[in-house]
């Protein structure tokens, strides 16, 4: 394994780093792209190399998305079962491309699967951290109803990190939808009750509060730009940062 390279831009040891399906696509509206996975792969491992430990939480969006499922006739828990699978599909193709480039990487589920993953032991995870490996927890939560945001959320508490980070299609949290509202602005620095009162979906509520609660932070960035994700995981200022201070 590459020796660790130590920077003075790296702010956090510890990251949990949340992923929509939807990233992994590209352009192809389904499925994925496995020069996205590539890239993604790409610049996590170069932030490892510079000494953070990185956890990733990936939706299965891309595949599947228990919700619309469920509005369309099929049982809920059913359905959000489904999509948990969704998460461990991408998470197998990230761990390859991980792999395929020299990193040691762990599958982590939260539905047991012993032939594919390892099943979630929070000691465990930490100590692959520990040793600079990548982990990917799949299946979310394990349990329907919760979203792979509350298990990020929920992840990014049991393991300790120093904050949570999701990679989205723009550049930070607006006001609004910036594709859909052309006056929407750009919030480089709010609270999780901002977030909650405001409504600004940056989350779903079940993690904007668990985060809230224990005051970890979040960043959330523009996943496309090449670079955002190292540069993110080092610690520089990019995106809109959300934190609720100290009383």
């Amino acid at each position: 394994m590459p020796q660790d390279v130590e920077t003075p831009q790296r702010k956090f040891s510890r990251v949990l780093l949340k992923l929509s399906g939807e990233a992994l696509m590209g352009q192809r509206g389904w499925g994925i792209d496995p020069a996205i996975v590539g890239q993604i792969a790409d610049e996590v491992i170069q932030a490892t190399r510079e000494g953070v430990e990185v956890a990733i939480v990936i939706g299965g969006g891309n595949f599947f998305r228990g919700t619309r499922a469920a509005e369309a006739g099929i049982d809920r828990v059913t359905a959000d079962h489904v999509g948990m699978l969704a998460t461990v599909m991408n998470g197998l193709m990230l761990q390859d491309a991980c792999e395929k480039r020299g990193w040691h990487t762990r599958v982590i589920s939260a539905i047991a699967m012993h032939a594919l993953a390892e099943p979630y032991i929070r000691r465990r995870a930490m100590r692959h951290l520990e040793k600079k490996r990548i982990i990917i927890f799949a299946a979310g939560t394990g349990a329907p109803f919760f979203t792979t945001d509350s298990a990020a959320a929920l992840r990014a508490l049991e393991i300790r990190a120093d904050v949570m980070m999701k990679g989205t299609m723009v550049d930070g949290v607006y006001t609004a939808d910036p594709r859909r509202d052309p006056s929407a602005t750009r919030l480089e620095n709010l609270t999780h009750r901002e977030v909650l009162e405001r409504d600004l979906r940056v989350m779903d509520g079940t993690a904007i509060s668990l985060s809230l609660e224990h005051r970890l932070p979040l960043v959330v960035f523009d996943l496309a730009t090449p670079g955002n994700i190292t540069r993110a995981l080092r610690g520089d200022r990019i995106g809109s940062l959300i934190s609720t201070p100290a009383p």
